[in-house]
């Protein structure tokens, strides 16, 4: 079995013969850290940083590091503002710090030396005049969004060695990323029809462009979905709320994704996601990713205990300890090996390895997961 038909008979309780160590990428500054202590290549950073997940110079460092394949090997079709907003500088300050609108239409606090993401102060989309003459144009369906050459490659399964995923766009968390935390916190109490609307438009975009995709009669391992709406206490949604108007939606995607014989589908959100797992485990999603361990100790075993078999896990290694020793990693390792025993889950760094990761404690990991096979 090659590490895809070992991934696929995992995620579906079946018999495999090796463990894939998998991989879901690194911060930048992290690369270019390795680079500067001589791990990898300048040339693998830059490539890195440039091109992201599944690039060459990903695949070059994963190979480096032991990593089979990254998880985040999806293709999709373009789900977002169509054109974005040009970005503009609103004000600068004397530290250096700007107010940047950016392609979103956010408006973030930009701060020198800051790697972490922007501060949000505000936004565009203000009120439905905005929604209606700045968004709603920029989210309507048309068939440039899908280019199907991308597909070509993908009408057969024969030779594929790595897993394939089909991202299938985010539902609820765009929508966070055009209102800030704290609009769309205010908008279901403020104007409940507009929220609606949103979630509805982004929805309807999804969905067309998965039908597209699918209808090129290219084959996929998986589907994925990005959320990231909840932080370290629980969602930034209303579970009722999320399950009325989002889990419908996820359940018409999924129902699609079933006709055309794609049955693992994984939703990357972050945080404490445990009291939304129920809509997305009614409505076709049964695989959580990256499952962020966090300071609440996310572990996909409660979630077993809670469910059975419906519900599958990708992630789940607490990529901290990479900071630290080998005995840290032994441990971790150790922790795992009790989850795969549980079936149905695939270990993987539990969110882009940071820069205080030591690359031999990455190494180090990956040789220990490789004795797990």
């Amino acid at each position: 079995m090659n590490i895809r038909e070992n991934a696929n008979a995992i995620l579906h309780y079946e018999n495999y013969d090796r463990m894939p160590i998998v991989s879901f990428g690194y911060w930048g500054e992290t690369v270019q850290k390795w680079a500067q202590e001589g791990h990898i290549t300048q040339e693998e950073a830059d490539g890195y940083c440039q091109y992201g997940d599944n690039s060459e110079a990903d695949r070059s460092i994963m190979k480096k590091l032991g990593f089979d394949f990254n998880w985040a090997c999806t293709v999709s079709g373009d789900v977002y503002l169509r054109p974005p907003f040009p970005e503009k500088i609103l004000e600068e300050h004397e530290d250096g710090s700007q107010v940047i609108r950016d392609s979103q239409g956010l408006i973030v606090m930009v701060k020198p030396g800051i790697v972490s993401i922007p501060s949000e102060i505000g936004t565009t989309l203000v009120d439905r005049e905005t929604w209606e003459k700045e968004y709603l144009p920029r989210l309507q369906w048309e068939t440039g969004r899908v280019d199907k050459r991308v597909f070509e490659e993908l009408k057969t399964v024969e030779g594929r060695q790595t897993p394939v995923g089909l991202h299938c766009g985010s539902l609820i968390g765009y929508m966070r990323n055009l209102l800030g935390v704290e609009q769309l916190s205010y908008l279901y109490a403020d104007d409940e029809d507009l929220y609606v609307e949103i979630i509805d438009t982004l929805a309807g975009l999804c969905y067309h462009c998965t039908k597209e995709i699918l209808e090129t009669g290219a084959k996929f391992d998986f589907a994925h979905f990005w959320e990231d709406i909840c932080f370290k206490n629980g969602p930034l949604v209303t579970p009722s709320v999320f399950d009325e108007y989002v889990g419908p939606h996820y359940r018409k995607i999924t129902d699609l994704l079933l006709e055309h014989g794609v049955d693992i589908v994984s939703v990357d959100c972050d945080g404490m996601i445990d009291s939304l797992i129920p809509t997305w485990l009614n409505n076709g999603v049964n695989t959580m990713f990256p499952i962020e361990v966090g300071t609440w100790n996310a572990s996909l075993a409660p979630w077993r205990e809670k469910y059975g078999k419906k519900i599958g896990g990708v992630g789940g290694m607490n990529k901290a300890v990479f900071a630290r020793d080998y005995a840290a990693v032994d441990a971790e390792v150790e922790r795992l090996r009790r989850l795969i025993d549980l079936g149905g889950y695939i270990p993987c760094p539990d969110h882009r390895i940071a820069p205080d990761a030591k690359f031999e404690n990455v190494q180090y990991y990956c040789e220990k997961m490789n004795l797990l096979r």
